[in-house]
C-alpha cells in the first residue's frame, strides 16, 4: 500500500517515519528501509520504503508475515493490502498529520 504525504517544513521524511514507531534498517545491498516489529522473533513486522519527490514523499508499506525461508531469497509472506495494512496506514497518517504543517 502506498501512502503519499506532503513534505514537512521542519522534518525529513526519515524522521517522520521514525516518529511513527519505525526503526531504520539497511540490507546487504545498502538499501535503507523501516520496520515496526510486532512479534518477539522479529516477525510479523510492518516494512516500509520511502520514496522522495520534490514536494511530497511516499511510504510504500507492507506486512511481512515471516522471514524468508531460503538463503539468498527475498520472497516472503507479504501482505500489500487488506485490513491490517490499511489500519496501519491510517495510524501512520493520524500520527504524522500534526507534524506536516
Amino acid at each position: 500500500m502506498k501512502i503519499t504525504l506532503p513534505k514537512a517544513k521542519h522534518y525529513f521524511s526519515r524522521q517522520l517515519i521514525r516518529r511513527a514507531g519505525y526503526g531504520e534498517i539497511v540490507n546487504r545491498e545498502g538499501v535503507t528501509s523501516y520496520v515496526r516489529i510486532l512479534g518477539m522473533s522479529g516477525y510479523p513486522r510492518f516494512h516500509a520504503y520511502l520514496e522522495e519527490a520534490t514536494d511530497q514523499f511516499t511510504i510504500n508499506l507492507h506486512l511481512d508475515q515471516k522471514k524468508p525461508v531460503y538463503t539468498g531469497q527475498t520472497a516472503h509472506n507479504g501482505e500489500y493490502d487488506g485490513d491490517t495494512v490499511e489500519r496501519e496506514a491510517n495510524r501512520i497518517c493520524v500520527t504524522l498529520r500534526p507534524l506536516l504543517t
